[in-house]
């Protein structure tokens, strides 16, 4: 499956190449036709197979770059999305979206630790499994917009597509202390079928 604006930028492109090669030649045409391929490549959005349970799953495709305590109940991890990984963006648990927050920002490049709360980012709040989630589409040094396609109140299962970031980007992830997190800083996810952490039981530890 390709996402539909993959499409239409495809179009364009093809059709601007058909132009130049009409007017200069196949060489600048080529150049358009190798931006439309990829264009159509860089918007894939692959089926994936939802794992059951109570889990979190990453929102995101790309390599965890941070796992951190962001306060003293909160621990965050972080995905970084480089122009090669899926960019469709799924959410980590089935609930009820609570709050979505945009937040005006800088272009820092995604992969750097300044850019969870500096940058140009959309928070979305979800409340479900009796617990809260809040994760962050975050833009980067290319990437400039954010596209989410639910609002308030609207009820979304675990790794149901929400929207995308164009290009480059950041995904953070927000979870409290019933969550056991089960990635570390270099490991590559996939969303919606990557696992990024596990309900804990009433006996377990809380694990970072």
């Amino acid at each position: 499956m390709i996402v539909i604006t993959g499409i239409y930028y495809a179009i364009a492109l093809i059709a601007a190449g058909g132009l130049l090669f009409w007017l200069v030649g196949l060489w600048a045409a080529g150049v358009l036709w190798l931006l439309a391929l990829f264009c159509l490549y860089f918007f894939r959005d692959p089926e994936r197979r939802i794992p059951p349970g109570d889990v979190a799953v990453s929102p995101a495709d790309g390599k965890v770059v941070a796992v951190k305590a962001e306060s003293p109940i909160l621990t965050r991890i972080s995905i970084f999305l480089n122009v090669f990984d899926v960019h469709v963006n799924r959410t980590p648990i089935g609930g009820t979206i609570a709050k979505v927050q945009y937040q005006h920002g800088a272009f820092h490049v995604a992969s750097k630790e300044e850019c969870s709360v500096q940058n140009e980012q959309n928070v979305v709040t979800v409340q479900g499994q009796g617990t809260t989630v809040v994760f962050k589409q975050i833009a980067g040094l290319i990437a400039r917009r954010i596209v989410f396609n639910r609002k308030p109140g609207d009820h979304v299962a675990t790794g149901e597509r929400i929207g995308l970031i164009k290009f480059g980007s950041r995904c953070d992830v927000l979870l409290g202390p019933e969550w056991n997190i089960t990635v570390r800083p270099g490991m590559r996810v996939a969303a919606g079928s990557s696992i990024i952490a596990r309900r804990r039981g009433q006996d377990q530890p809380h694990v970072t």
